[in-house]
């Protein structure tokens, strides 16, 4: 019997791949996706997007009740925190929904195979190879046959120089997400993102958090405006920064890290319980054979490719964190169907220029396009529209009125060219600002858009409204 050969066969389960897997299902094409964890869903399901959220809402609420709730009339004296019962409900979250990707693979008729895959080469045929060592015969690799190959396996996050992870004292966000216990003093190294979610859910639990950044000012891809509002919530909500410091030595001393700060100032000798170091990550390319069959990477790691997600080795395709672009669950799933769609022989694209970002720290924020900085770099001519939700209906009834949304329009054509938002569900308004301005949509269509009444969205309308100095509640 020959063996049996598969159209496409992906390595990696996480949101690019397993996106990619279904869509090509969808449009008739057989699919092997191989896993080396055991549940499917990548970094962002397991151990990033979806647990790091489920813990900033549970942390929210407590910080609500211990901190807000008197406000409306809600007394409780005191909220207690069941530490063990929120990572429950986390890892519940994260269950059901890897446990729906699994669905999704049987209904698609995808062959999941756990195990570690490698790129094997092709054969004379002009099949690819693909060795996969298996769990329970780690001796005697699988060899699969594809068609078309494609590497979806991620990233993971970087290490400090000469300080490795131990997984008990210097962690990354995957042990930071399951501590035990609060940690009383934790250091935050790196002001990303990352660093700013997992502070803020471990301050609204009680710790004393300190954030380290080597740069002048966190969140650099960030409108600044938008930034200003967030370290300045963030310093109210108790977090401590040192900007413009590296940690230099970490030594572990009666269970506790001992940790070395320089700046232009002072070195210091500061103790933490737990050191978080959120300093990016790099693309998760070790053990894949590249350099064996001659797939071309960056001066950083990352996989070259053509506009159809194909590698210098004809038959071998890559995408998501492993490809240059920002390291975002949404930009690899776009890519996953643009990448299926075009093997396809469809017509698809994914608009880079308007992914949207989004920090969820407390207030969130989001935003989409060029921000003020960049748009002054490039000599862009641009008008402005800003509505604060102090004013905003919803907002208020919600007592939930920091910060803004700002709209950027060209100052010639009014069309859109970025939308910022600091505030209350900024993550989910943002969705309307990514649908105008990828419809080439200009401040006055927002302006002209009804919005019902009280919502927050009416932020969006009236600051499109003010880039034309029209605003009725501003």
């Amino acid at each position: 019997m020959a063996d049996q050969v598969y159209d496409l066969i992906v390595i990696g389960a996480g949101p690019g791949g397993y996106v990619a897997a279904i869509r090509a299902a969808q449009l008739g094409f057989s699919v092997a996706v191989v896993e080396k964890r055991a549940t499917l869903g990548g970094v962002c399901l397991n151990e990033g997007c979806i647990p790091s959220k489920a813990l900033l809402d549970s942390s929210e609420y407590f910080a609500l009740a211990r901190d807000d709730f008197a406000r409306h009339g809600i007394m409780i004296d005191p909220p207690l925190l069941d530490l063990e019962q929120m990572l429950k409900r986390k890892d519940d979250v994260v269950k059901r929904l890897t446990d729906g990707v699994a669905y999704l693979f049987k209904k698609h008729r995808i062959v999941h195979i756990p195990g570690v895959a490698k790129l094997g080469g092709a054969r004379s045929d002009g099949l690819q190879t693909v060795p996969v060592t298996m769990p329970d015969s780690p001796a005697i690799p699988r060899v699969l046959l594809g068609k078309k190959v494609l590497l979806a396996t991620g990233s993971q996050a970087m290490e400090l120089p000469g300080i490795p992870f131990d997984g008990q004292l210097v962690v990354s966000a995957r042990e930071a997400l399951a501590f035990d216990q609060v940690p009383e003093q934790l250091l935050v190294v790196g002001a990303g993102y990352v660093g700013l979610e997992l502070g803020s859910v471990w301050r609204r639990l009680g710790s004393q958090v300190t954030v380290v950044e080597a740069m002048t000012k966190p969140l650099p891809a960030t409108d600044g405006q938008v930034t200003d509002v967030i370290i300045k919530a963030l310093k109210k909500q108790g977090l401590t920064f040192m900007l413009e410091a590296t940690v230099t030595r970490i030594a572990p001393e009666n269970g506790r890290a001992v940790v070395t700060i320089s700046s232009a100032e002072a070195v210091r000798e500061l103790i933490f319980d737990k050191v978080l170091v959120a300093t990016g990550r790099q693309p998760l390319t070790a053990g894949l054979g590249l350099p064996q069959i001659g797939v071309t990477q960056d001066d950083r790691g990352r996989i070259v490719v053509d506009a159809n997600y194909q590698t210098t080795v004809t038959g071998i395709y890559a995408l998501g964190d492993l490809i240059p672009g920002p390291m975002l669950a949404h930009k690899a799933m776009e890519e996953g169907v643009a990448f299926a769609e075009r093997l396809a022989g469809q017509a698809a694209e994914v608009d880079y220029a308007y992914i949207p970002g989004v920090v969820y720290t407390w207030p969130e924020a989001a935003g989409v396009g060029k921000t003020e900085e960049q748009l002054r770099e490039a000599s862009t001519p641009y008008s402005v529209g800003r509505s604060n939700f102090l004013g905003n209906g919803r907002a208020r009834c919600l007592g939930e009125t920091e910060g803004f949304v700002k709209v950027l329009a060209h100052a010639q054509t009014g069309r859109l060219l970025g939308v910022h938002i600091v505030g209350a569900r900024a993550s989910e308004l943002i969705g309307e600002a990514v649908t105008a301005m990828s419809f080439g949509g200009t401040a006055a269509d927002l302006g002209l858009t009804i919005h019902a009444h009280p919502t927050l969205s009416e932020a969006i309308k009236e600051a499109a409204l003010d880039v034309n100095k029209q605003a009725i509640h501003g």
